[in-house]
């Protein structure tokens, strides 16, 4: 049965524990949703993995999951304007074994070994919604995309923190492709769903509002830094960062950044996504990273790097503000 899990004294500091207020809200909710003392398995603690390693082929573990297909399309050429900003790339190993991915597993150093293998080689992607063109695309039709590499920062909504080299296009031409109509507004991005082969799904899709469903703002979606990914470290995506493919919004918390995408449809209205369903208090539409707005059970002014286990300040905006502030009048949540 699942219970309630309640934190280690080591996971997070006296000072940023639930406030009662806040936890009586969480059972609140649980009890609307008929979960009891069900936990709903949301984020609360900084990095550090979990002390006991998983069972599985760490051979397995950076295999990309198309295999050997289009590997020919890998390394790509690496894109100078986009760079960490002073910051250490993170070890390949240590970024793929330390994941978020709900449908696998909550328990992030499992993910990789419940991911090796999953198929995808047949694996579809429908471009659709509000748009004059609507397409739907195969893996061949993805990469034959303009490929390249950027280096980008990753910030999850937990405080850790990852620098990635991501290979793949802007978002904006798979948009642009699909002749976008005046009233398109929005962009809602829906991942796979497979509770039969996937066992965190499976265990609670009578709870949560699966499949994982994220959006973004039109002007957002087609900004530069929307980023569709294919590949990682000079090679195609390991299960395990949401392979074949994924979206990169780096001045956002990791959750804005869906994996495993299926179905890209263009809406007139702000799409529901699927934290914010949750906890509303806790997840909001645009989640940009901002060390001024508290997570309502830790600060979100520090952030530890995966690689290093360094400590270090929260920039606004994951550090990409010069690029991205002229989105926003400052006080979207």
């Amino acid at each position: 049965m699942a219970h309630l899990r309640i934190p280690r004294p080591w996971e997070i500091p006296e000072w940023q524990a639930t406030p009662e207020a806040v936890f009586l809200n969480r059972r609140q909710l649980l009890a609307a949703l008929g979960l009891g003392a069900v936990s709903l398995g949301l984020p609360v603690q900084i990095a550090g993995a979990a002390p006991v390693a998983p069972k599985g082929d760490p051979a397995k573990m950076l295999q990309p999951a198309v295999g050997s297909r289009f590997r020919d399309r890998f390394p790509a050429k690496r894109n100078p304007a986009y760079r960490f900003g002073g910051r250490p790339l993170t070890p390949e190993e240590k970024a793929a074994r330390y994941n978020n991915f709900y449908e696998f597993t909550p328990t992030k150093n499992e993910v990789w070994p419940l991911a090796a293998g999953y198929p995808v080689t047949a694996w579809k992607v429908e471009v659709a919604g509000l748009v004059g063109k609507p397409r739907t695309y195969d893996l061949d039709d993805l990469f034959r995309f303009p490929l390249e590499e950027r280096l980008y920062r990753h910030r999850c909504v937990e405080r850790w923190a990852m620098q990635v080299p991501w290979t793949g296009f802007p978002l904006r031409r798979l948009l642009d492709a699909a002749q976008p109509l005046s009233t398109a507004k929005y962009v809602r991005f829906v991942s796979f769903s497979d509770p039969e082969h996937l066992p965190g799904m499976k265990e609670t899709v009578s709870y949560y509002p699966w499949p994982y469903h994220e959006g973004l703002r039109f002007d957002e979606a087609r900004h530069d830094l929307a980023f569709v990914v294919l590949g990682s470290y000079g090679h195609p995506l390991p299960m395990q960062h949401g392979a074949p493919l994924r979206i990169h919004c780096p001045w956002k918390y990791g959750y804005k950044s869906p994996k495993s995408i299926v179905k890209i449809e263009l809406v007139a209205d702000a799409p529901p996504t699927f934290w914010h369903a949750l906890q509303p208090a806790e997840y909001g539409f645009y989640s940009n990273v901002n060390p001024k707005k508290p997570h309502p059970r830790w600060s979100q002014e520090i952030e530890e790097d995966l690689g290093t286990g360094e400590r270090r300040a929260t920039q606004l905006y994951n550090g990409y503000g010069p690029q991205v502030a002229g989105l926003y009048k400052g006080d979207e949540a």
